[in-house]
Parts: C-alpha cells; structure tokens; sequence
C-alpha cells in the first residue's frame, strides 16, 4: 500500500523567532530535537556543551543582532535534524566555534568534553592570520579540514552545517560578502556535499547561492514556477494513480510523489540546452519509494512502470548494480505519459533513499542501529568516503596551495563514468576522462610509462574521451615519460599530481646535469663566482633564478659556452667576482639589411625575418632536440659564440622557456633556394612481429631512396617502440615517409620525436 513518510518533529515559527530570548527555552528545544532524532544521547553531556557554548559567546553578537550562540545552536540543530549523527557531533557542532573567537582553548575542549570532541573541533576551527593572502588562508583552511576528515568524517558534516546556516541567514551581510560567500559556496561546497551524498544539503546550498549571484534569474523561475504549481500537482496526481493500483496489485508497499527539480539545477538546464522554461519537459520527477529490504522488488517496479508508460531506452540509468562514486544508489528511468510529456522516475528502497539525501551520515546511522562500534578509520561502508581524499593528499607532496584547490574544485563535482580493465575490473572516472587519467587510477607506473591505449579493442590516442562501458587497455613502455602536454590532456588530480612530480623530478636532473656543466665552464673560463653572485648575474640577462639558469643548460636550450659568454658579459667582461651592482650593457645594435645580408651569406638555408636584430657574425645551427627541415615553421635563438641555434616553432624547448628567450627570439624563414638534406627523428609504434624491421627499412627506403642515419627498435610484450633518424629534403619529403611507415602491416602510430 502507498504511504506517506511522517516527518520530524519541527520547529515552529513562534520558537524560531525567540531563539536568543531565553536561553532555557533554547536548551529544551534543543534536547526535544535529540530525544526525537537521535537512537540514544547523553543529555548532561549536550546540556553541558549548550551551557558552556553560551558561557563562551556572551559577548559576541551576531550581525543581525542575535546573541551569537544562536548560530552554533542553529548549526546543531541542523545536525540533528538534517543529519543526525550522534551526541558527540552535536556537542562539538556546539563548540565549533569556541576556539576561533573567543577565549578558550582546544585544551579547554579536551578537559571539559574529551579528546574526541576536541579532535572535532579542532578538524572545524579554521586557520586564521596565517598566511597572507585570503586565496592561501582558504586552500590551507581546506587542507587542514580534509586531512582531519580521513580521521572523522563528522568533522565535514559540522562544516557543510555551519555553512547551511550561515546562508540561510546571509541577508544580513554586506553585498561584497554576500557573494563571496556564495561563489566559496558554490565551488566547495555544494559540490562536496554532492561527493559525500547529501542531496538535500547539496541542493538548498546551491539554490541560497543561486539567489545571491543571480537574484534575477532566481526571482524569475521561481515566480514561474508558483504559477504553474498547482497544475503540475494535478498532473503528478493523474500520472502516479495507475502506477499506485499496478503495485498494490503485485502487493508492494511504497511511497510515491512529485519532487521538483530545484531552481538552480532548473536554471543549468536552461542555459545549456537554451530553452525557455516553458520548453523543459522535465521540471519535477516522480519518486517511487519501496518499503522493502530486497533490490529485485525495484527492478519489479520498473518493469511495472514501464508496462503503464512508454520508457525511452536511452534515458535508463541503473545505479544499483553500479552505484555512483559517492554511494547513490537507485534506478533513474524517463518514460512518456499520456499527453507526450517525458517524465523522470526514480525507483528506490528506503534505504537507498535515506543515503541519497543524507549519504555518509545515514550510513553512520545504520552502522549504529546495527549496534556497530567500527570506528571511522575501519568502518569498510565509510572507507570509500574518505578514499579519494586520503589519495589527494597522500599524492599532494609539496604541492602549492593554489594548485592543489585548482584540482580540487576540478574533481569535486564532475559526472562520472564507469569504464572496465580488459580483465572486467570497473573502474569510476570523471566525464571526460582521458587513457592517461585510466592508467594513473591503474598505478602511477603504469600511467607514467602510458604510450597509448586501446579503447574497445582499437588503438586510440592519449587524449582521446572515454565513455561508460568502455574497455580500456594501456599499452606501456619503459622508454616513455610524461610531457607538458599531458598535464592539459589529464583531469583527474590523481594524474595530474603525479604527471607534475615526473616532470619537476625531470627538471631537478636537468638543474643537476646543467649545474655541473656550468662549473665545468666556468673553471675553464677561470670564474670565480659564489651562488648569492651567480644569482644576480642570472637575473641580470633575463633569467629568474639560477635553477632557470642551471636548466636551460640541462636542456641544451643554452650551451655551456653561450652560458659563460654571457655570464662574462654580464660581469662586464673581467673574470672575478663582482664586487658593485653590475652596470648595464649597451646593446649594439645593426640595420637590418646588413644583418640580413650576412645572414644570407652565411647560410644556403634560412634568412632573418625583421630588423633590428643585434648580432654581428651570424651562424646557423639546427637544434637536435627538434631537428626541423623546410617547410617546419622555424624560430632562431640567438646565442652568443654559437650564432643562431634554429629550432621548431612548436619545440618544447622553446616553448617552455619562451619567457625567458623573448629577447634572444628571432623570426626565421627558410630560404626558397635551399638545397641539402636535413636530418629528422621519427617515432613509430606497432605490433611487434617478425620481419617487422625489414619492412619499416624497406618502405623508408622506397621513398625516393631516402637515407636512414639510425634505427633504435625496443620490443616489450607484443609491442615494439622506435626511434628512426632519416634524412629528408623537406616536409613534404617527410610526409611522403610517414605515410609509407603507416600502411605497414602492425603500424600503430608515426609522429615527429623530440629529444
């Protein structure tokens, strides 16, 4: 039989309206709200919190007026209500507050309520005149409560109340702060009450924040809505009666009504598919809520619904045999009613139901019912939490506090996919997730030495989008790393963090390589310069620090005797230490005709683009790190002993240190008339098989009797992975290789390759 659910006991206006008149009457409501939300309390324990709590704030005031007790009264009440834990909680959901404004310390805590409850609050209290700037005090402010939270979960449960609160009553506050609280809000916290299942939380967190930086667009739709609401009632009514007869049929007992959908996800829906509100079939769902212990009777009810109302396949989602990151769990079905409306229906269990709006708290709820004492740390139902966050940190390292709050708004509130390992093992990933994020969540060797994948049993690219239900395998080698451009490709943090660790580790080796290089040069050149010196001479010729410095010669962007022509320069041409700040050098500088001249003269190859340029011998190298031909767009750099050094425009070497370079960049064009031959280096992955080599020799060489320099093949499982160096006339020539290598039998991939 249908039923309705019977709800807390409430508050009533009159109550609300006095709270901070009567301190007495404050404390019974709040012991009226424990004895009739909570399975057993300590009432001394609460009363004793209450007291010391007003004792503590006596002279604090809110903004509106109110005694400020009121807002961690206000802030227990909800944890209560809202998401009733236990005794402890709302203890320390009492206190949150005493050790940030006023007088009393965590020891306090400790000694008047134990070490549990103190732990708590502390986990709450935020960091405060630590840092300087507000983006700092906030990334480190979340730091501390999510590591306090792979201990107690309770913590963030006291946060996403205090919250609530605050924007339930944030009228009162100055407009700037209005919307700064509402931005903080809608990037934190809101999507973080999304990953730990508190729907009824996420939901009223983003409305309030929605009305705050968008009064219009909220005042509008929900003006609208009231409009209509009593015909979409009548409608819920005409299309929930056949299905409430069908189930009593079939003797199940359940709930059935009408949510609508709130205003600020009504509001998304209408900027992403630009539709009116007017044009939105699906405004409201209709939840069916089962009075049963057995998920099979769901299943039963979808195929009863479905047997009323038309269902649109592709609209069926079911979260019970693979719930949602964050433990939702439940059937999500869209049919057509009567009159050719598209409807939503979400078919649950109680339980399920609970989770969903309540999510880790209703699973500590039912822990304690079951008379469980598993602590949170050991508690298997409440691992799966805090996981992801442990992951965060456990791989932050010393990640600055800016970018670790970058990826973790990034992965806060993303839909998620479910994607399987070619052994069937399933794996949840963001949407849009890329191989490179599959093969991190795999392992960190694993994603480190990730090549490319194959997706579905086709060979797919590192930056290609999986779907749900993909079947992803990684295809590795132990001679690959991560670059640059895989930190733009991955959008979990989990790879984005350890992508960032590879590379500053890489970068560290080239420091070291480029400093001993450096003291190598700069005994023969019979320098003798401390650190602190070193320093302001790379600051001097545009380099931030020494490890820029040390790098770009790791790199071989800057040669180790280009290094200590300028370093000399920069000292003013003597071989000691500086003793003064260093002078300023004139730049010299020459027309551009007979630069550009002797830049014609000096090479068959390539010529200058502009004027200005000060050099007064030109000579031309080709970098080995990109080796570019004719036709590649081309950049000079210009160095001092060693003329210009000709790279790719899009060279990472460059790229990186582009910055840096800007005044040593020459605009270069190849020259019409060039002929040779240029050395290229080529990549070529595929299917390891005998006679393989033979053929990738035989079609280079059937390319107008293309020359092949060297050939470095290294087999590993079925595949192989290979570096050839050829010599081409120009891109074209190139091209015409590439396409030869690519029709081999086995072929993978064939791309340029930089050193």
């Amino acid at each position: 039989m249908a039923r309705t659910t019977t709800r807390r006991s409430a508050i009533t206006n009159a109550e609300r309206h006095n709270f901070g008149k009567d301190v007495d009457a404050d404390l019974n409501i709040l012991l009226r709200e424990c004895r009739a939300n909570l399975s057993r309390y300590n009432e001394d324990l609460v009363t004793r919190a209450f007291r010391f709590c007003v004792e503590a704030h006596k002279k604090d005031v809110r903004t509106s007026g109110e005694p400020y007790y009121t807002h961690p009264l206000q802030v227990a009440l909800i944890v209560i209500r809202e998401i009733p834990l236990d005794d402890v909680s709302v203890v320390a959901a009492l206190l949150h507050d005493v050790v940030e404004d006023t007088e009393y310390s965590l020891k306090d805590i400790r000694e008047e309520f134990g070490q549990e409850v103190s732990d708590i609050v502390d986990g709450a209290t935020k960091i405060s005149d630590v840092f300087k700037s507000r983006e700092i005090t906030q990334a480190e402010t979340y730091r501390k409560l999510l590591l306090s939270l792979v201990n107690d979960v309770r913590v963030i449960l006291i946060k996403f109340a205090d919250r609530l609160h605050n924007m339930r009553t944030i009228d009162v506050l100055p407009q700037a702060r209005q919307e700064r609280l509402a931005r903080e809000t809608m990037e934190i916290y809101a999507p973080f009450a999304h990953r730990f299942g508190l729907g009824n939380i996420k939901w009223e967190l983003e409305d309030l924040s929605f009305k705050v930086l968008n009064k219009s667009a909220y005042d509008d739709i929900k003006r609208q809505l009231n409009l209509t609401r009593e015909e979409r009632q009548d409608f819920i009514e005409r299309f929930s009666k056949p299905i409430s007869e069908k189930l009593r049929d079939h003797g199940l007992r359940f709930e059935i009504n009408g949510r609508p959908k709130h205003l600020y996800s009504i509001y998304k829906k209408m900027v992403t598919q630009g539709k009116t509100l007017d044009e939105l079939y699906d405004l409201f769902a209709v939840r069916l809520i089962l009075d049963t212990e057995d998920d099979n009777d769901c299943f039963l009810a979808y195929g009863l619904v479905s047997g009323i109302y038309t269902p649109v396949p592709e609209r069926f989602k079911n979260y019970i045999s693979v719930p949602k990151k964050n433990g939702y769990r439940s059937l999500h079905t869209t049919v057509i009613a009567q009159d050719g409306k598209r409807v939503e229906v979400q078919i649950r269990t109680r339980a399920m139901h609970d989770f969903a709006e309540r999510g880790v708290a209703a699973h500590f709820r039912y822990k304690a019912a079951s008379g469980s004492t598993a602590s949170w740390i050991d508690s298997k139902d409440l691992e799966e939490w805090a996981t992801w966050v442990r992951d965060i940190f456990e791989n932050a390292g010393d990640e600055a506090p800016e970018q670790l709050m970058e990826s973790f708004k990034l992965n806060l509130y993303q839909d998620e996919i479910y994607v399987f390992t070619p052994k069937g093992d399933l794996r949840i990933l963001p949407k849009g997730a890329t191989p490179i994020d599959f093969a991190f969540d795999i392992h960190s060797q694993v994603g480190a030495r990730c090549i490319g994948a194959k997706v579905n049993g086709r060979i797919v690219p590192l930056d290609h989008r999986l779907q749900t239900g993909d079947q992803v395998e990684i295809l590795t080698s132990r001679n690959q790393s991560p670059n640059r451009d895989w930190e733009r490709i991955a959008i979990t943090h989990k790879a984005k963090t350890h992508i960032r660790r590879i590379l500053n580790d890489e970068r560290r080796q080239r420091v070291h390589e480029g400093k001993d290089l450096w003291e190598k040069r700069a005994r023969k050149l019979g320098l003798h310069i401390n650190e602190d010196e070193l320093e302001k001479l790379v600051t001097s010729i545009k380099y931030e620090s020494r490890s820029d410095f040390y790098a770009a010669i790791g790199t071989g962007t800057l040669t180790p005797e280009a290094a200590g022509e300028l370093i000399v320069e920069a000292m003013g041409g003597g071989k000691g230490a500086p003793s003064a700040p260093l002078p300023q050098q004139p730049q010299e500088t020459f027309g551009f005709g007979e630069f550009s001249r002797q830049a014609r003269d000096g090479s068959n190859h390539v010529y200058i683009v502009g004027d200005n340029i000060p050099s007064a011998k030109i000579l031309f190298s080709y970098a080995r790190c990109c080796n570019p031909v004719p036709g590649d767009s081309i950049v000079g750099i210009v160095t001092i002993g060693s003329g210009i050094k000709v790279h790719r425009a899009g060279c990472h070497n460059v790229t990186e240190l582009q910055d840096k370079l800007r005044p040593r960049l020459v605009a270069l064009e190849w020259n019409k008339k060039q002929t040779g031959d240029f050395l290229a280096a080529v990549k070529i992955t595929g299917d390891d098989r005998p006679g393989m080599l033979n053929d990738i020799t035989h079609a280079v060489v059937s390319v107008d009797k293309t020359n092949i320099r060297g050939v470095n093949i290294d087999a590993f499982d079925s595949m192989f992975e290979g570096i050839l160096t050829v010599y081409v006339r120009d891109l074209p020539h190139l091209d015409k290789v590439f396409d030869k290598l690519r029709k081999i039998k086995g072929v993978r991939t064939v791309e340029r390759f930089e050193g």
